[in-house]
């Protein structure tokens, strides 16, 4: 079963984790022999900007020193094969260039997704 994975919401609970529970949970099933492919929309595209910098967050005395490296996640999503798309709108908007972006990365324009989905048995949306 082909899934595609589209995460336009972003940093969700990266507040305390290390990581973005969805892209972890990709990690874990193409691990196991799944057949997933991601598709960055919306603010998610932030993921795969390479010059991310998180400094330590504080509350009161206690800083969170581990914050997440997404984009080293989607990187590695991209190393175990795993088909990541970047929707080109969206970076456009974000003002974010191609050149920022981790490598082995497919763009894809807006208009195409739709089609896109067919290819799939599966579309998840997170």
């Amino acid at each position: 079963m082909k899934v595609l994975n589209i995460i336009e919401i972003a940093y969700r609970a990266t507040l305390e984790e290390q990581d973005d529970p969805v892209v972890w949970i990709i990690h874990a099933m193409k691990g196991a022999g799944a057949d997933h492919s991601v598709l960055l929309s919306g603010n998610a595209v932030n993921y795969a900007v390479t010059a991310q910098g998180v400094p330590p967050l504080m509350f009161g005395d206690r800083a969170q020193k581990h914050a997440p490296r997404l984009a080293e996640q989607v990187a590695g999503l991209v190393a175990k094969g795993v088909d990541v798309m970047v929707v080109r709108e969206c970076l456009t908007e974000r003002g974010i260039r191609e050149e920022e972006l981790i490598g082995g990365l497919t763009m894809v324009k807006q208009a195409a997704v739709p089609k896109m989905m067919g290819g799939f048995d599966q579309v998840w949306h997170w």
